[in-house]
């Protein structure tokens, strides 16, 4: 039996009784697979070293280049958002300023009356003046149109022309109140079918009368009129 396994008490295969006994038996042997395999471990040592320095190496490269191309966006970004501030910061604001709205107006003050303006008259007509004549010299005086609204008082012996039948003339003597005055008057070059007054009348008995005045028309006591000249 073999030294090695009787002395450990185990039978082993052929081949080891041979290798354990050769190594046991030839030192030189044996500190030459120890070296060989001392010099296996240094080179993987040195290998995983080496390629641990260049797994490094390219992670370092990797984070630079990483690192340039951020900065290389920040740039771009901060140009980019530089050149829109600029833009619009030239450009100018659209629509009406802040407050606009709300500034006072100026009054509108008229100091004097257009020539043409709507001027409202009271006249008066004195007793046994014609009315028509009145007012007709009033308007060719100031060179405006007259336009009577109303008027009250008390007429005598009136020609009215009446709408009713053609060509019916009527003559009223005596006195006559004024219900309603209507009428207008215009200057020269007017013609005179341009004028003319409508009135009616209420007589002592009760009856109303009224139609287009044909003539003069007097007055029977103080006559106040409202009229309007443009």
């Amino acid at each position: 039996m073999d030294p090695v396994s009787s002395s450990h008490g185990l039978s082993l295969p052929p081949p080891f009784h041979i290798r354990d006994f050769n190594l046991h038996h030839h030192p030189q042997l044996q500190q030459q697979e120890h070296q060989y395999h001392h010099h296996q471990n240094s080179e993987d040592e040195q290998s995983g070293s080496s390629s641990g320095v260049k797994k490094r190496d390219r992670d370092d490269i990797n984070n630079n280049n990483n690192n340039n191309n951020s900065s290389a966006n920040n740039e771009g970004k901060e140009l980019s958002l530089q050149g829109y501030g600029e833009g619009e910061f030239n450009r100018r604001p659209r629509g009406r300023p802040a407050g606009s709205k709300n500034k006072p107006k100026p009054p509108i003050i008229i100091n004097r009356d257009s020539a043409n303006a709507l001027r409202t008259h009271v006249m008066e007509i004195g007793d046994g003046c014609d009315i028509v004549e009145s007012v007709t010299t009033f308007a060719r005086r100031r060179q405006r149109g007259v336009c009577i609204m109303s008027g009250t008082g008390t007429v005598t012996n009136v020609t009215l022309r009446q709408p009713a039948s053609a060509g019916a003339v009527v003559n009223l003597h005596g006195r006559f109140e004024i219900l309603s005055l209507a009428g207008s008057f215009l200057p020269p070059p007017a013609p005179p079918a341009a004028t003319g007054i409508t009135i009616y009348l209420a007589g002592g008995q009760g009856q109303v009368v009224g139609g287009s005045v044909v003539g003069t028309l007097t007055c029977s006591g103080p006559v106040v009129i409202m009229a309007a000249s443009f």
